[in-house]
């Protein structure tokens, strides 16, 4: 690797800078095709300790999270003898860190990653430096952060940082994270972390590495979900258990909300609980759409969940029909939930086209304007002179509803009718999830009916909200006074005040 390790690091993290984009046409047009209906998780974060190579390791489990986040990924690893190096690139994990000749550059026992979104207000102005993991070097040494989630008063910590002399290199709320370690006068890294995140508000679910040790945490709420697996002799940490499935790693358990957990490089794990203990807000939506189905979530499959919440939804909503269609792909477990409850069969009247991504090198505004067609098909010979119920996971603008059931009429259908596995989406979210503003969400301005007339369907319901807690294995449904999970979405009462949006004019839901 060279006689100067820092020197080669500082070259790499330089031409990364000014690395363009391997497949454009891929996630941008996978964000321009629906328009913005769709709600993306911004990010997923992956970390191993104490296994030979770790970062073919976070780059398999990355490939897993790809889901969380299509746009950017990063890896920063670190080798006894060759110091930290990393690697931040646009596209999906597939098409570059399984390249020999970069995983070779990222030798050692110690990795962590990120895979990223970027927020609506940035689409379309990613620059690679605002690609984590984030890194520092402090007195003590360096280290690596990433963050999964979006802290709340990060317009106002930015301004007081910047106003020290603190200098920025990114747009990323994430790293205040690193300035309010560097500013820290605790005497470890660790200790670092905790006295900059209990300045942090919001939702926060980090992975974290120094020289010699994984450092995972969550947010007092724990609203982003975290993870700890065994892998051989070591441990990784991970958004979701499927990650762990891929490297072959044993599930232990879900990290704690407001737990910070310490992995060093011999095996050794100390938990501490830093934050003022306060009840759990998960995010509810997790269960809905944004978890892989084969994850587990709470001890509960998010598979089974998902099949429950079109249980419920089917003795809330039941109507005539000769089939229920899943909107693939989310929608499908609920659909086959639903399908069993009412006794209506079960088919596959839409297709997707799994190979979208790659079939176009340049999105013609011709192409464009097929729109969801270049990803979904209407299965003809099915659908026809059928009551077809649709169900899909969620209504953002209604804009991906109305050309699917345009489709589906096309095609022959007798009755269109839309089954939601989710209550009404009414308000954005400010807790690392890519929502539109309010105004452009159909629930915040129109009634259930308002929204039936628009898309222009036979009938359109949405499970409701005690439902939903149902399904998640809340027998009793929804308490008022302490809601088990963050909702705000739904319900738009924010377990955190947005305290930066409010400042930018944000009405909140007034308080009943």
């Amino acid at each position: 690797m060279g006689a100067n390790p820092h020197k080669q690091d500082s070259e790499r993290h330089l031409s990364d800078r000014f690395m363009p984009p391997a497949h454009p046409f891929d996630f941008d047009y996978a964000r321009d095709d629906d328009c913005g209906d769709t709600l993306h998780e911004e990010c997923g974060v992956f970390g191993v300790v104490g296994v030979t190579d770790a970062a073919n390791f976070v780059a398999l489990g990355l490939h897993a999270l790809q889901h969380r986040g299509q746009e950017a990924g990063g890896i920063v690893c670190h080798h006894p003898d060759h110091g930290f190096n990393s690697a931040r690139r646009f596209g999906y994990v597939r098409d570059n860190f399984t390249k020999q000749s970069l995983m070779e550059t990222l030798p050692g026992p110690l990795a962590i990653g990120h895979v990223r979104y970027s927020t609506a207000g940035s689409k379309g102005q990613t620059a690679i430096r605002d690609v984590q993991p984030f890194f520092g070097e402090f007195s003590m040494g360096g280290a690596a952060i990433a963050h999964n989630g979006n802290i709340t008063n990060a317009d106002a910590l930015r301004k007081e940082l910047i106003e020290r002399g603190s200098i920025f290199q990114s747009s990323s709320d994430s790293e205040c994270i690193i300035h309010l370690m560097a500013r820290s006068l605790q005497r470890t890294i660790p200790e670092r972390m905790e006295d900059a995140l209990r300045r942090v508000e919001g939702a926060f679910s980090v992975v974290a590495m120094t020289r010699t040790k994984l450092i995972g945490v969550r947010d007092p709420l724990g609203v982003r979900p975290l993870v700890l697996g065994k892998i051989g002799d070591g441990y990784a940490l991970s958004s979701e258990t499927c990650a762990l499935d891929i490297i072959g790693a044993e599930f232990v358990r879900e990290i704690e909300p407001g737990e910070m957990i310490v992995i060093t490089d011999k095996g050794e794990i100390e938990s501490t609980q830093p934050f003022r203990p306060r009840p759990s807000r998960f995010c509810i939506f997790e269960h809905v759409y944004f978890s892989r189905p084969d994850s587990i979530i709470g001890g509960r499959s998010v598979y089974e969940t998902r099949r429950q919440i079109g249980v419920e939804l089917a003795r809330e909503t039941p109507v005539e029909a000769d089939l229920v269609c899943p909107v693939p792909d989310s929608g499908t477990p609920a659909a086959i939930g639903y399908s069993q409850e009412s006794g209506i069969p079960y088919a596959m009247g839409i297709i997707r086209n799994q190979y979208m991504g790659r079939t176009f090198i340049e999105p013609t505004e011709q192409i464009r304007n097929m729109g969801v067609r270049l990803k979904l098909n209407v299965n003809r010979a099915l659908i026809r002179d059928k009551r077809v119920i649709l169900v899909d996971d969620s209504v953002v603008r209604g804009t991906t509803s109305r050309k699917i059931k345009e489709m589906i009429l096309d095609a022959g259908a007798k009755e269109v009718h839309f089954r939601i596995a989710s209550p009404p989406t009414a308000w954005p979210c400010f807790y690392g999830v890519d929502t539109p503003q309010r105004e452009k969400l159909l629930a915040a301005t129109m009634s259930e009916e308002e929204m039936r007339e628009h898309l222009g369907v036979d009938s359109l319901k949405f499970i409701s909200l005690d439902g939903l807690y149902r399904a998640v294995g809340e027998a009793e449904g929804r308490k008022a006074d302490c809601p088990q999970y963050c909702d705000a979405c739904f319900s738009g009462e924010y377990p955190v005040e947005p305290a930066d949006m409010i400042e930018k004019g944000f009405v909140m839901k007034a308080a009943e």
